[in-house]
């Protein structure tokens, strides 16, 4: 079976997106920081899809969390795909830039930038390796567009598009998408901007977009997940 790790995977997109794969049969190796609940999303995954579904609770940041979210997926047979979905705002809610911390921006490219870099080049020997090594990082509109309150996040994601783009001209082999899911009811909007009351899609309606992207394979680069969905 093909095996994927998962990071920000105990709620929201991650863990939507893990119940997708474990229906066509995919092994996932799951990280995230809440512990209990990244268990039980686990533990509910597996249980209703028959795969392997084992939680790694740690730390994106932390070097050894890395480790073992890959030692996991080879005990599992390898890596076929390596998403990277935990990201950190570096302000909740957020704030314009004259009142950004810096200690939250760094928090943000910490988590959003350098702890992905630090899995892929972790991942890499698996990933070539594999048939069909696949690279996902989940991206945002704030990386392109400029939206007041989330010039932080928006700068981390921006950086991670790039490092992305980089890593897909380096490693032609691999696919490596980013991909931006659009707006979406998820924990990490609600703190963001709380009181925001307008509805949103839930994170299960875009994850088909994704699941398009890992069936036909394109090329390499940026991707909009609701784009996606309009060319099915």
């Amino acid at each position: 079976m093909p095996v994927a790790v998962i990071t920000g995977a105990s709620k929201g997109l991650g863990r939507a997106l893990a119940s997708a794969l474990a229906q066509q049969g995919w092994d996932l190796v799951l990280g995230a920081r809440t512990g209990s609940v990244l268990e039980e999303s686990a533990r509910r995954i597996g249980a209703a899809q028959g795969t392997r579904v084992v939680a790694v609770v740690g730390d994106v940041t932390d070097a050894g969390h890395r480790k073992e979210l890959l030692a996991t997926a080879r005990e599992l047979g390898g890596l076929d795909l390596l998403v990277s979905n935990a990201s950190a705002l570096g302000a909740e809610p957020l704030v314009r830039l004259d009142a950004l911390p810096l200690e939250g921006l760094r928090a943000a490219l910490e988590t959003n930038v350098v702890a992905a870099l630090g899995l892929v080049q972790e991942a890499l020997p698996m990933l070539r390796a594999s048939g069909a090594g696949t690279v996902i990082a989940v991206s945002s509109d704030a990386a392109a567009e400029a939206y007041e309150t989330w010039g932080g996040y928006g700068a981390s994601k921006a950086a991670l598009d790039h490092l992305a783009a980089v890593l897909a001209v380096e490693e032609p082999e691999l696919r490596v998408w980013t991909v931006d899911p659009g707006d979406m009811q998820t924990d990490l909007y609600a703190a963001a901007v709380p009181g925001d009351d307008d509805p949103r899609p839930a994170p299960e309606t875009v994850v088909p977009g994704f699941l398009r992207l890992l069936e036909q394979r394109p090329v390499s680069g940026r991707y909009a997940a609701p784009s996606l969905l309009d060319a099915r």
